[in-house]
């Protein structure tokens, strides 16, 4: 049996089991190469349909389709092993009814072998999100800036900025705890809200834009190794230069290859041994 068939991967419930404990550490994955990279060190990898502006080109996720994700989902979990994967569930997929949400749902489980989905919505989305989690799907939701909402919101802006905004997530949160959430996602909301909804609830938070009190932090990853340069939201730690270090290596190559330096000797093939040339006889008059 090999090394890798004796590793367990995390699972939904698990997560839901680190509420106040050691921080749940999540970033996003569209790819095979990347979830091998990440596997090792986060607890939780997100198909995001933020993929559509990273990888796509997209002004927005609402072009980012159920075949597109599920691709990308199934990449994910062929370079994962250990983390737990949750693939989200593009505009339009799960809006139009619990059934609706399930057949879809229930066809990124079947056809990815992920560990759950995630789903944008508050109070209006509790009754999907508790068909779905009786049904067997292990569900995360995500509250406050949600971008699939961005043209009825008016913008990326941070929310919970008035108090009766404030008051309005907060019941969404409740309202997704309730329903059978197995964590959630607080994306772009003031700190204070952030820490009294992590407070408040028993399932765990995982920020983005929102508190460090959250049981758990997630971040595009592209964003967090520098793809993009400094090209980042205001709540992007850059970790990393990928971006830049590509860029030179990039630069290093093609003067290599207008030198002619590129490929080398090293880089060539050529065989052991040079068969002897042949014999060409002198044809004369």
């Amino acid at each position: 049996m090999s090394k890798a068939a004796n590793v367990c991967r995390v699972t939904a419930p698990a997560i839901r089991a680190r509420k106040g404990g050691t921080p749940i550490v999540c970033l996003t994955a569209y790819t095979t190469p990347m979830a091998q990279v990440l596997d090792e060190s986060v607890d939780l990898m997100l198909v995001g349909d933020s993929l559509g502006m990273v990888l796509y080109g997209m002004d927005s996720t609402l072009g980012v389709t159920l075949d597109m994700m599920i691709a990308h989902g199934k990449a994910v979990m062929r370079g994962s092993k250990r983390a737990c994967v949750i693939v989200d569930m593009p505009f339009g997929t799960v809006q139009e009814s619990p059934e609706a949400a399930f057949r879809n749902c229930a066809r990124v489980m079947q056809e990815t072998g992920c560990s759950g989905v995630k789903l944008e919505g508050g109070r209006e989305m509790a009754e999907t999100i508790r068909f779905l989690t009786q049904r067997g799907i292990p569900v995360m939701g995500h509250i406050g800036l949600r971008p699939q909402m961005v043209n009825m919101l008016g913008g990326y802006r941070a929310r919970g900025r008035s108090e009766a905004e404030a008051q309005s997530i907060l019941e969404d949160s409740k309202a997704v705890a309730e329903a059978g959430a197995f964590s959630i996602v607080l994306e772009g909301m003031m700190e204070d809200l952030a820490q009294i909804i992590t407070a408040q609830l028993d399932i765990p938070t995982i920020g983005i834009g929102a508190s460090a009190s959250c049981d758990g932090q997630i971040l595009v990853c592209e964003d967090m190794i520098g793809v993009f340069g400094d090209n980042v939201p205001k709540f992007v730690e850059v970790f990393g230069n990928v971006g830049g270090e590509t860029q030179r290596a990039v630069q290093t190559y093609a003067s290599s290859v207008r030198a002619r330096t590129f490929p080398a000797q090293k880089n060539v093939f050529k065989l052991k041994q040079q068969p002897p040339k042949p014999r060409v006889k002198q044809i004369t008059g």
